[in-house]
């Protein structure tokens, strides 16, 4: 019969399945073909947001300006490359999963280290929050009536993606990898059969929202020179987007499989083609669809608009382009590419859920975060952090209201903060290499090598300052001052766990045995618990041994004496006063005066206490004994030993048959077990 533990386990057990034990960790490493959807799900899925994010900005102005968008998307794509190519340089030299953080702490030191690590942390939470939210927008894009649900949908797919880590990597990575493939030979197909259309056949593509006009906001009517540069600037810093998720890799190349540097390097280049690739086919059939897309809360502005433009959504990028292409949005291929782009969306979250927690470990290893961090759960994942990102991402939906146009002003800073500091670290370490390094091979690739990092140290770097000035009045203050906030709290742990270290190193006399041993049994009754602590403490032979008892009741104590006297019971019973029938503070204020007159006395108390086999047992239970190790364990040089005793109700609880028995007839007869006794042993 299964025990109350048991039940209680059962909700996790459907959750997250059978343990996995420690020896099989290698099992959970990945393939190639794994890793790729894994980990490159963010950046490809940010092609369903990148391309309408430039737009965003651009319709500002209405449609003139609409002509900077393919300038904005190659500038894009040549960063991309840029950074593709720069942590094929991190995963190379750093493949411990540390990524920026690592390169940076080596090369840089803890400051700038620190910095990457909040910047990550930030970054990882709004991949999750922006990712769900804009994967919630397409599923909206083919179901409208959704969307007074929105902010609902997005939490309960946070909470099924957490579900799906915290059963394993490998059980996620097969999870992901089918839709992750699916969407991106779905847009492969949609770029290629649009480019077919455009450019060999008669009907050209036309978007639903081509005909509508846009009415510009006020003071973007008419802006020319260093305005128009500020305004390309802030439109291409939206469309920055598309870089996000690139760091993952190079975070995660602990969950390859050897060799583990080489295979993350294909990926990365792998995840940088497709993605540099499907942004461009998308950028480019929106342009000659003749898209149109403004913020949300803009929709006003859109002339022709059919619907309550304050309560109808627009249609997607994705979405518009879908119908275009493949005739309608009542076609099989529109639910095939909203599908899959809503599913991967909420997947490229899964890239956060793995590096997340990976760092979340690096970080609590190096004693920044707390040590539970560090752990792996049941199934060789860490789960805790796996939790805490999802916690925080739903704090951040909630709050934003599943809007991705609000959420992608703070997103990308994060990330270009820790591109930029890991990018000059590989700089230093490279530096630091060819000082030493005599074989002319070996300098020809650092040489290659310090080339591509600090380009990509020195465009990142730009890029970084464009975001942060024309981002910050939209929101992206909140990161800035979010960021300094968590880099200050490592500090604090790091700095609590460095005291904690210090105090508990070895004295010089730490071998030498306390002067005296003073043993005290707390006693309420004259029961077995009290006879099996006060044998347990006979038994360990203290130079002192003291029976107390507090006297909360002149009849019962009375009482007490009297048994004490029957029993003729070989140690003396001291009685303390409470007029005040307080219990804690007199045996606290006993114990600090034996300390005080004898500092180099060891005290060590002797709790009995009541193990029961129900949870409603403990309210009626060893409320007293709680209280008393509570005030106890404050005392310099005092020790607490709790004697337990098993009431019936708690026997066979723990087999580990899983099989719950109770007493076994005749148990009771032959002294296996005894009977409840009356009245509680200080509890």
């Amino acid at each position: 019969m299964p025990t109350l533990s048991d039940l209680g386990q059962l909700p996790k057990r459907l959750v997250l399945g059978r343990p996995v034990r420690s020896d099989r960790v290698g099992e959970s490493l990945l393939p190639k073909r794994l890793a790729l959807p894994i980990f490159a799900s963010d950046a490809l899925s940010s092609v369903a947001y990148a391309t309408q994010e430039i737009l965003i900005i651009l319709t500002l102005g209405g449609t003139a300006y609409l002509y900077l968008a393919p300038w904005l998307a190659a500038a894009v794509v040549v960063l991309l490359i840029v950074v593709v190519l720069s942590y094929r340089q991190v995963v190379h030299a750093y493949p411990s999963g540390g990524g920026d953080y690592e390169v940076a702490m080596r090369n840089h030191g803890q400051f700038p280290a620190l910095v990457v690590a909040s910047a990550l942390l930030v970054d990882y939470e709004l991949t999750v929050a922006v990712s769900v939210s804009s994967g919630t927008d397409n599923i909206i894009s083919a179901f409208p009536a959704l969307n007074a649900h929105r902010v609902l949908i997005a939490v309960g797919l946070v909470a099924l993606l957490a579900a799906a880590n915290l059963r394993g990597l490998r059980e996620s990575g097969k999870t992901f990898a089918v839709p992750t493939y699916l969407f991106a030979a779905g847009i492969l197909i949609m770029i290629g059969t649009g480019i077919v259309r455009e450019l060999f056949t008669h009907a050209p593509l036309v978007a639903e929202s081509a005909h509508y006009t846009i009415q510009p906001e006020p003071g973007y009517s008419q802006v020319t020179g260093l305005a128009l540069v500020f305004f390309a600037m802030r439109a291409f810093a939206s469309g920055t987007t598309a870089l996000t998720g690139i760091e993952a890799v190079a975070n995660g190349v602990p969950a390859f499989r050897p060799p583990k540097s080489r295979n993350a390097a294909t990926t990365l280049a792998l995840m940088g083609g497709l993605a540099a690739t499907m942004f461009t086919g998308v950028t480019a059939l929106a342009l000659w669809a003749d898209v149109k897309y403004v913020d949300p809360i803009n929709t006003c502005d859109l002339g022709g608009f059919v619907g309550d433009c304050q309560t109808v959504p627009q249609r997607t990028v994705i979405a518009q382009l879908a119908a275009a292409i493949f005739g309608g949005d009542h076609s099989v291929g529109f639910f095939y590419i909203q599908a899959a782009t809503a599913l991967v969306l909420v997947l490229a979250a899964n890239t956060a859920f793995n590096g997340f927690p990976l760092l979340g470990s690096v970080l609590a290893q190096d004693r920044f975060l707390p040590r539970q961090l560090h752990t792996r759960g049941d199934k060789l994942v860490y789960s805790n952090g796996i939790l805490l990102l999802a916690g925080f991402a739903v704090l951040l939906i909630v709050a934003f209201q599943a809007d991705v146009t609000r959420l992608i002003q703070l997103y990308i800073i994060g990330v270009f903060t820790s591109f930029s500091i890991g990018q000059w670290g590989m700089v230093r370490h490279w530096n630091r290499l060819l000082r030493t390094e005599r074989d002319p091979a070996i300098r020809r690739r650092s040489r290659r090598s310090q080339v591509i990092n600090t380009v990509g140290g020195s465009l990142t770097s730009v890029v970084l300052v464009i975001i942060v000035l024309t981002k910050f009045l939209h929101g992206a203050w909140l990161v800035l001052v979010a960021m300094p906030l968590i880099f200050l709290l490592m500090k604090a742990i790091n700095r609590h766990y460095s005291n904690v270290a210090a105090q508990l190193v070895p004295d010089s006399d730490a071998r030498m045995l306390p002067s005296k041993v003073h043993a005290i049994v707390l006693v309420s009754k004259v029961h077995k618990p009290t006879l099996r602590a006060l044998a347990f403490a006979r038994a360990t032979r203290p130079d002192h041994l003291t029976a107390l008892t507090v006297n909360v009741d002149d009849a019962e104590t009375r009482g007490l004496q009297a048994d004490w006297e029957r029993y003729d019971l070989p140690v003396p019973l001291t009685v303390l006063e409470s007029p005040y029938r307080e219990i804690t503070r007199p045996v606290v204020e006993y114990v600090k005066d034996i300390r005080r007159s004898s500092p180099r006395e060891i005290v060590v108390v002797f709790v009995p206490q009541y193990v029961v086999g129900h949870w409603w047992e403990n309210v009626l239970h060893n409320q007293s004994a709680l209280r008393l190790r509570a005030r106890l364990q404050f005392q310099p040089g005092v020790m607490i030993t709790t004697v337990p005793w098993q009431l019936e109700s708690s026997v066979g609880r723990d087999d580990g048959d899983g099989l719950g028995r109770g007493p076994a007839p005749g148990d009771l007869r032959r002294g296996l077990t005894d009977d409840q006794p009356s009245g509680t042993p200080y509890g």
